[in-house]
């Protein structure tokens, strides 16, 4: 039977893959994103043909995961329309690169507030009713970053992307006994096929930037082009809104999906981390919660 699903930051990239395949899947998925009615209005008009075209049950619905109110109202006309919400997809999120110290303490506040505590938000406004129905399924589009190799000059988005997976973890053993299901989906590092380093942003602190392109003279370009590199042709980003199309479909769904093609190591850290996790919940009694 189809699910009520939402996807945030749906625009675009994976989340904009994620609302087609999940509605060709035979659900009814609501894209959320900001601005439907100005510079995503184009987004719009597109997902309203895909859905005429395709037959599928899609619906963009206005959410800024930067805004408590709209986050609620979002969730509001959704189960208004359907009468109830079957997963939330936490996808939303924005990349930055440069220096670390070239970041003001405001830029690090404004990515943690997209990466982190906008899926709060959602979180606020969607687990009263996933809870109210003893079911439910909560997804965290993450990163390899928070486990895998990293390289320098992300160190604001592997940070936001961090705690993000953190409260990931302790959000799936304490919504686990109401019957609320958790996966993080772990992409790794796709240089082509989302607009993601295309639309990065940069340090507000030109000159300090500046001062490190002195020792390291374009490192940043020297990173993209060694990622891109190390990612096999067959790379596709279609293939992470497969695998949430995968988990959303399976009767338990898997804790970590990683889809990394360039292997940076994050599933073999991920492994050991949540085996330990795992380990610590038996020994103060929790086991349920694994």
């Amino acid at each position: 039977m189809g699910k009520v699903i939402v996807v945030t930051g749906a625009s675009s990239g994976f989340g904009a893959l994620a609302v087609r395949r999940l509605a060709l899947a035979g659900h009814t998925v609501y894209a959320g994103m900001r601005e439907t009615s100005g510079r995503n209005s184009a987004a719009v008009a597109e997902l309203r043909t895909f859905g005429a075209e395709n037959k599928a049950d899609v619906h963009s619905v206005e959410l800024d995961v930067q805004s408590q109110e709209s986050a609620d109202a979002a969730i509001a006309s959704i189960i208004a329309d359907q009468g109830r919400l079957d997963v939330v997809v936490h996808n939303a999120g924005h990349m930055v690169t440069g220096p670390a110290e070239a970041f003001t303490p405001e830029q690090y506040a404004a990515l943690y507030d997209v990466n982190v505590l906008g899926t709060q938000r959602v979180n606020r406004a969607a687990l009263p009713h996933l809870r109210g129905q003893r079911s439910g399924h909560v997804v965290w589009v993450g990163s390899s970053s928070t486990r895998g190799g990293t390289p320098p000059y992300l160190a604001p988005y592997f940070a936001a992307k961090a705690a993000m997976d953190a409260v990931a973890v302790s959000y799936r053993a304490e919504l686990l006994r109401f019957g609320i299901e958790t996966t993080i989906v772990v992409p790794g590092a796709f240089t082509h096929g989302t607009n993601h380093f295309a639309h990065s942003g940069t340090a507000a602190d030109t000159s300090r930037a500046a001062e490190y392109e002195e020792f390291y003279p374009g490192l940043m370009d020297q990173v993209g082009g060694r990622l891109a590199e190390l990612e096999p042709s067959w790379a596709d980003v279609g293939a992470v809104a497969d695998a949430i199309v995968d988990v959303v479909g399976a009767t338990k769904p898997p804790f970590r999906v990683h889809i990394d093609p360039s292997s940076d190591g994050a599933e073999v850290v991920n492994a050991v981390a949540d085996r330990v996790r795992g380990e610590f919940l038996r020994r103060v009694e929790l086991a349920d919660l694994i």
